[in-house]
């Protein structure tokens, strides 16, 4: 029997994981789907939406809803962890966080990453040590932001289970990055002919390489970015950077790259994101219950996340297949990368097969991306020591590390109102 676990199933992103199951019900014999959310009307909400859309496509496959832990891993193939602690709740406290203290107010970057991460690496440990009494040979696939930091606290302390982190990012980049070079060379482009080279953190990576059965495009991907970047008023990035780097960074290097410009931005709050997206949520939740309702509401796309449902399925049916895919994953590179330590979990191109995710030897970055990349890094395992064992001084000194964090005399003050904020949810500090 074929299962997969998906923690946080009432999550408005399961309906499109749905439709990926769907698609790929010849290849990957799903028999059971367990979703598991400690929000019951959430749940009870979202799993009857997926039932009526399983029944309407003539799925194969039974949709069970939990809100038990144990049952929903046990026996489990594959556990999906795509969870929020607090909800978009505590999503907007942290963007107000940061912009109370003048400093960036994001989910998965900066001071508001790192109160996301307190709080999900205890919960997803949680999950993790589950999986190794239930379902020791499962495949823990972890969406649960910020994806690439909680993925390394699981590797350091759950390393008896098989662990991948996931993000749709580099496959939004990458198909953006296609769209770009088929408009420059005015040609069609199949996007499984194609093989993209990026490496960093997770939300911290640089593209700097694309293959089309083999052959470089390189130079006319960066052509065709420069010349789609001059003819906007404002570009994600300058055009004089780009021409150095001669890379692509991800869109969350804009915060690193132009703080000050990010800092304006968010003085025009409200709305943040999350309140936008909670806006978003409660509309696809209505939209959800609709009776008539079999297909995904085309307000799915203002929700964020293309390409979620490719990432998910596309992972899973080629560890299932033993299909030795290329995808861009978080995983620890193990040497992959001469120079780095090993145990450090990286964003990077891995070979998917039945045996596991094996990461793609590669060279480090350059000088230019591998200061601010061991910064980021250091910020990240210290997060994870504090948020493992509770401990003030290696939050103190994560938020010390951070190019992001505050200046050293208002670390103090940053810390103590990010726990008092969160105090609810990170125990373990106030013990």
């Amino acid at each position: 029997m074929l299962k997969v676990a998906v923690l946080g199933g009432g999550s408005t992103y399961t309906p499109e994981l749905i439709q990926g199951f769907f698609q790929h019900q010849g290849d990957f014999p799903l028999d059971e789907l367990w979703l598991m959310d400690v929000d019951q009307e959430r749940l009870t909400i979202v799993g009857n939406f997926i039932k009526k859309i399983a029944s309407a496509h003539g799925a194969h496959f039974d949709i069970i809803l939990s809100n038990e832990q144990k049952p929903t891993i046990e026996n489990a193939n594959y556990v999906i962890t795509q969870l929020r602690v607090g909800q978009m709740e505590t999503r907007q406290a942290d963007e107000y966080l940061g912009k109370r203290h003048g400093l960036i107010g994001q989910e998965t970057t900066g001071v508001g990453g790192m109160a996301n991460a307190l709080r999900a690496i205890p919960v997803v440990l949680d999950i993790a040590r589950d999986i190794q009494d239930y379902a020791p040979e499962a495949l823990l696939v972890n969406f649960t932001n910020p994806a690439g930091l909680v993925t390394e606290a699981v590797t350091r302390y759950a390393p008896e289970i098989q662990t991948v982190g996931v993000c749709n990012v580099a496959v939004t980049i990458k198909m953006e990055i296609i769209d770009y070079l088929k408009k420059h060379l005015n040609c069609s482009i199949d996007p499984e002919h194609v093989q993209i080279d990026c490496l960093g953190l997770n939300h911290l990576t640089w593209f700097y390489g694309l293959k089309i059965d083999g052959k470089d495009y390189w130079p006319e991907v960066m052509r065709a970015i420069i010349h789609k970047f001059s003819a906007e008023e404002d570009p994600l990035f300058d055009i004089q950077t780009l021409n150095n780097l001669k890379m692509f960074p991800n869109y969350y290097l804009q915060y690193y790259y132009y703080t000050d410009k990010m800092l304006a931005l968010q003085e025009q709050w409200p709305p943040s994101r999350a309140e936008e997206v909670t806006k978003i949520e409660t509309d696809l939740l209505r939209q959800f219950q609709e009776k008539s309702r079999t297909e995904l509401p085309k307000d799915m796309t203002k929700r964020g996340g293309s390409y979620y449902s490719t990432v998910a399925t596309k992972l899973l049916n080629a560890h299932f297949n033993d299909l030795h895919q290329i995808q861009v994953l978080n995983v620890p590179h193990n040497g992959a990368v001469p120079g780095w330590n090993k145990d450090w979990v990286l964003e990077m191109p891995c070979e998917v097969s039945a045996l596991g995710v094996q990461p793609l030897p590669t060279s480090p970055l350059p000088p230019v991306c591998e200061g601010l990349l061991a910064q980021v890094k250091a910020y990240e395992i210290l997060t994870v020591e504090a948020a493992v064992k509770g401990d003030y001084q290696a939050a103190y000194q994560a938020l010390l590390a951070h190019p992001l964090g505050p200046p050293a005399d208002r670390i103090q003050t940053v810390l103590d109102d990010m726990l008092k904020t969160n105090r609810n949810y990170l125990p373990k500090f106030f013990d």
